[in-house]
């Protein structure tokens, strides 16, 4: 059974950071994309970040270019978003995905359904 779980969510103030970490269980990752979404109250879910199987290319959204960072350690088939200057506006459950092939890019995870989930984890930032 494959099991996605995220941590290190929590609650913030404007101008700070933190961590989120997505560990997977019962297959390895390390030939995928993968990739950190979220979905605010009344918003639609949307790709925040994604990273190739090489970690050689990543995809952000614009409104956290330059903040986020994705990373990934395939040894430990974990990947991490490492969230900074974080704004009232990021406040969101967040989610760590994995499509079921092996060819999706990280620029097309936003696009197409995800094969895996976590369970989310609540991100609160306060002003």
């Amino acid at each position: 059974q494959v099991q996605l779980v995220e941590s290190g969510g929590g609650l913030v103030q404007a101008g700070g950071s933190l961590r989120l970490s997505c560990a997977a269980s019962g297959r390895t990752f390390s030939m995928h994309a993968v990739g950190w979404f979220r979905q605010a109250p009344g918003k639609e879910r949307e790709c925040v970040a994604a990273i190739s199987r090489s970690g050689g290319s990543t995809y952000y959204v614009d409104s956290v270019k330059g903040r986020f960072t994705i990373s990934r350690d395939n040894a430990k088939n974990t990947w991490y978003l490492q969230m900074d200057s974080l704004k009232p506006e990021d406040t969101a459950v967040y989610y760590c995905a994995a499509p079921g092939s092996s060819f999706t890019t990280p620029q097309s995870m936003g696009a197409i359904p995800m094969a895996y989930w976590g369970q989310g984890t609540q991100v609160t930032v306060s002003s």
